[in-house]
């Protein structure tokens, strides 16, 4: 038997067509290309991120790959092995994450916490209360103990908390960023927080590679960075790392995470199982590899040494020309020194007229009288110490603050030349 389609045919003029020309209701913008916009003389990025890139790092941003392919499951492999060196971990479960170095901070979070769950925030800055923040938005019930401006937890305080919360997980940062606080007791607290049967969550975003983190030794559960900072990569690529423990906890949570994004069990398809979660950010994941790379290939005791080096020599320029950091010594931290602002002079007048004049970036902070200057990866560089240095007298020359540069700039020679001697951190 045969079968013949018929199909009804209309006549030409009931067909519809595409006008011409179209009428949009948005006009299409006359816009500035960014040769137009960018400072014809590229800005020395030496805030508190993101830092300058290696070639090696940009050229990789560059490139577009299979996101599922065979080359780039070598690639991931490849940066899980070198993240955990750095994070000094053998736990298998390191994940990258498409976002800022806060994604990171919300993947742990939302997927170790959930509603009910006792966390306890040690909050001693903008940073700290984010995690917070992050905790109480999945339901959480979190205890804050509330650290004083420009100083750390005591032992005897956080262990008195651990005792009245009795919390599952604990938060804490360990270089507080927004008010350039090291919390040097991170070793001991994670100690007493695992001793009360807690998991310890640490923010690591700008310490990663720049100074000493022991996940394994010292008993954390979660750490989180971002690409931007020590690592010297691109921003919006950041890591995390669960323990086995923590891991656990993950894996049997009776909750599902409301992240669909965040969530650790679907991430691990890509980043464990080679398979689909959603499309990766290639070039980012690429550029993270060749970030990771470099820091091997220069060890991380040189890499704590470099920073530890060239932040003092920094600080020691600072003072000498007259002006006050912000944080005492004893728990100063070195990846970002904050400055505080000279009287009649807002941080927004600093770093105005810093990167209009001298081509030289360098951050506020949250509402704090401060400036502050970042000393990460491919920051601490020597030439760009004398640059940004001699950048920040001119300026308060300029803005009319009395500054010594001379002694500024001899200071920063002398401390990087060897005639200073740093305490080890």
């Amino acid at each position: 038997m045969r079968y013949s389609l018929k199909f009804p045919t209309l006549p030409i003029s009931s067909v519809p067509t595409m006008p011409l020309t179209p009428s949009f209701s948005v006009p299409c913008p006359d816009v500035e290309s960014l040769d137009a916009i960018l400072p014809e003389e590229p800005l020395l990025m030496m805030g508190a991120g993101p830092v300058p890139i290696p070639a090696a790092v940009a050229k990789a941003n560059t490139i577009v790959i299979n996101h599922l392919g065979g080359t780039m499951a070598k690639v991931v492999g490849q940066v899980k092995t070198m993240a955990r060196y750095v994070f000094q971990t053998n736990s298998k479960w390191v994940l990258g994450v498409a976002g800022p170095g806060s994604a990171a901070m919300e993947m742990a979070i939302s997927n170790l916490a959930w509603s009910g769950t006792r966390v306890l925030s040690i909050k001693n800055g903008f940073f700290s209360e984010r995690m917070a923040e992050m905790g109480r938005r999945v339901g959480a019930d979190v205890s804050i103990l509330d650290v004083e401006d420009r100083a750390v937890a005591s032992l005897e305080t956080v262990e008195a908390a651990l005792r009245r919360v009795r919390p599952e997980i604990v938060t804490i940062v360990q270089g507080e960023t927004s008010n350039t606080v090291w919390n040097h007791h991170l070793k001991d607290i994670a100690a007493l927080a695992k001793a009360a049967g807690a998991l310890v969550i640490v923010d690591a975003v700008c310490t990663l590679s720049t100074m000493p983190l022991e996940m394994d030794a010292w008993g954390i559960d979660a750490v989180i960075t971002g690409g931007q900072k020590g690592l010297s990569s691109i921003p919006g690529v950041s890591l995390v790392a669960f323990s086995e423990a923590a891991w656990e906890r993950v894996k049997h949570r009776e909750q599902p995470n409301a992240h669909w994004c965040l969530d650790a069990s679907l991430a691990e398809n890509f980043w464990h199982n080679a398979g689909y979660h959603y499309t990766a950010p290639v070039s980012g994941v690429l550029a993270l590899h060749e970030a990771l790379r470099l820091v091997c290939a220069e060890t991380l005791e040189k890499r704590f040494a470099r920073h530890l080096k060239c932040s003092v020599a920094l600080q020691e320029g600072i003072t000498a020309l007259g002006l006050t950091l912000y944080t005492p010594q004893a728990c100063r931290l070195n990846s970002v020194v904050g400055i505080e602002a000279p009287q009649g002079l807002s941080p927004g007048d600093i770093c105005g007229h810093i990167s209009r004049q001298h081509q030289v970036e360098i951050s506020g902070s949250f509402g704090l009288p401060i400036v502050r200057i970042g000393q990460m990866g491919e920051q601490c560089r020597e030439h760009n110490l004398f640059r940004t240095l001699h950048a920040l007298g001119r300026t308060m020359v300029d803005l009319g603050v009395a500054v010594d540069l001379p002694a500024g700039v001899a200071a920063l020679e002398k401390s990087l030349s060897g005639g200073a001697r740093p305490s080890v951190r």
